[in-house]
């Protein structure tokens, strides 16, 4: 008798409703701690400074020096220039998110180098991204297309209303009917569930704390400089330069490690959103096959492309820059491995 034949992909136990809710509330917990990171910075930077300038806990009112406690380190309280600095922070934060907000669809496709395409230029795709619309309940995006030989795919857009897909040369010309529908029904998930306007505000404000994080830095050879000499003693001495010192050694600590944090926190969240777009890719489409076909071409491909921004790497199906496989390290991955998505796309129903 010959082999048996292999058993055909299967879906079982796990139910992929039960999958999308899980990594809403996981992507929900990953963005407080992001914003918490960002309150924090903004609060050791402004107690940083008081220490600095003040003592660590500077009177509301003016203070003769000769009445003034010297600080110990029992003496603790909440610094009002670092809840200063946390208000900044959170402004700044809200300001950034919203330029982006009004701007980013058309950045996003100039800095994929991807240009908008009408029906007759890709017949099958126009009609394929009009099914996956009617079946998410939503309009039709804009079609794009970057002119690579790279096989990938994204989403872009503030709302539904203006989104747009982007698929590349490599990925028309390689993909069956079936395959292409499942990475434009993943494109389509992000656009139902805001991912696109979620991440682009996810990424402005990691670039904000890194940005905040690298003029700490710079500050702190100023500060340096002026506790050579005596300025930043603060109040009560000897022990007022020693509050200092721990101020300064705090605020170096902190400004190295918030944008490593906020960037493990960036790539949590951009692969729990890939795995939510690829269950709700299940439900739109009702073909799981199709998407595990796609991803196991796409895992399988050695062209990367080489032409897209690391600002926007996360947005597409896969890395255009580098392959994250089960040996890479996850922390710092923007995808999850390939072959963990397709075991979770064989493990729905």
């Amino acid at each position: 008798m010959g082999s048996p034949m292999p058993r055909a992909p299967g879906l079982a136990r796990t139910d992929f409703h039960a999958a999308i809710r899980r990594n809403a509330w996981n992507t929900v917990w990953l963005c407080l701690i992001l914003a918490s990171v960002g309150l924090v910075l903004g609060y050791v930077v402004g107690w940083a400074w008081e220490v600095q300038t003040l003592g660590p806990a500077a009177p509301s009112s003016y203070t003769p020096p000769s009445q003034l406690e010297p600080w110990h380190p029992g003496s603790w309280d909440f610094s009002a220039w670092g809840l200063r600095g946390a208000a900044i922070m959170a402004v700044a934060s809200g300001l950034a998110i919203l330029v982006a907000l009004t701007r980013g669809d058309r950045i996003v496709l100039g800095l994929a180098g991807a240009r908008e395409v009408r029906y007759d230029e890709a017949p099958q795709l126009h009609n394929v991204v009009e099914e996956m619309a009617l079946a998410a309940g939503l309009p039709k995006p804009r079609v794009a297309f970057i002119d690579t030989p790279a096989l990938n795919a994204f989403a872009t857009g503030l709302k539904p209303e203006n989104a747009a897909i982007a698929v590349t040369r490599g990925l028309l010309d390689t993909l069956d009917r079936s395959e292409l529908q499942g990475v434009v029904a993943h494109e389509m998930s992000h656009i139902a569930n805001n991912d696109i306007r979620y991440a682009t505000a996810v990424g402005v404000l990691v670039g904000l704390i890194a940005l905040v994080s690298d003029a700490a830095l710079r500050s702190l050879r100023f500060a340096g400089h002026g506790a050579g000499r005596g300025v930043s003693r603060g109040r009560g001495g000897r022990k007022g330069g020693g509050a200092a010192a721990i101020a300064l050694v705090v605020l170096l600590l902190f400004a190295i490690l918030a944008p490593v944090v906020a960037r493990l926190v960036q790539m949590a969240i951009s692969r729990q959103r890939e795995y939510m777009a690829d269950a709700t890719a299940v439900k739109l489409t009702r073909n799981p096959l199709g998407l595990i076909g796609a991803l196991e071409k796409i895992g399988g491909s050695s062209l990367r492309y080489e032409g897209a921004n690391r600002a926007i790497q996360h947005l597409f199906i896969a890395n255009p820059l580098r392959n994250f496989g089960r040996d890479a390290g996850p922390l710092f991955a923007t995808h999850p491995a390939v072959e963990d998505r397709i075991a979770r796309l064989r493990d729905l129903h």
